[in-house]
């Protein structure tokens, strides 16, 4: 398949099939470089006005952290952590949960990654999601940390 189709199939209306599709290619990504060519495309879709689309992204991304000895993810990491206090809580959880994997590729980038964590404004959500996303933010911290339970 080739990346337009790639990226027409992740931002269709096919919810599933983009899912399925964002599954495969995470996999793949944490096993090899295949994708790594396509990181730009990929973060474009960090700015998809879909949230879904964007979870989709900070998926793919984060696996392919590992892959990037060209510092594109270091670039990147602002507006990628701005996702942390995404409009959508559900994205701002995907976020969060990736983290750690990409701080475990790219240990220079810790510092940031646990600044954004420490600094991120919750009070934008909603009562009933505020104290999952700060959860999720205790345990990405906690797992850079080496500190997990």
């Amino acid at each position: 398949m080739d990346i337009d189709t790639c990226i027409a199939r992740l931002t269709g209306k096919d919810a599933k099939a983009a899912h399925a599709l964002m599954q495969q290619i995470t996999a793949e990504s944490r096993e090899s470089a295949t994708w790594y060519p396509y990181f730009d495309r990929f973060s474009e879709l960090l700015r998809h006005k879909n949230s879904l689309v964007r979870n989709r992204a900070i998926s793919i991304l984060a696996a392919n952290a590992r892959w990037d000895t060209d510092g594109k993810f270091d670039v990147l990491l602002d507006e990628f952590l701005s996702h942390v206090t995404d409009e959508k809580p559900i994205t701002a959880r995907q976020c969060v949960a990736v983290l750690p994997e990409i701080a475990a590729a790219k240990p220079k980038l810790l510092p940031r990654i646990q600044s954004a964590l420490k600094q991120a404004d919750l009070s934008s959500y909603p009562d009933s999601m505020r104290p999952l996303v700060l959860k999720d933010i205790v345990a990405a911290l906690q797992k850079m940390d080496g500190t997990e339970p």
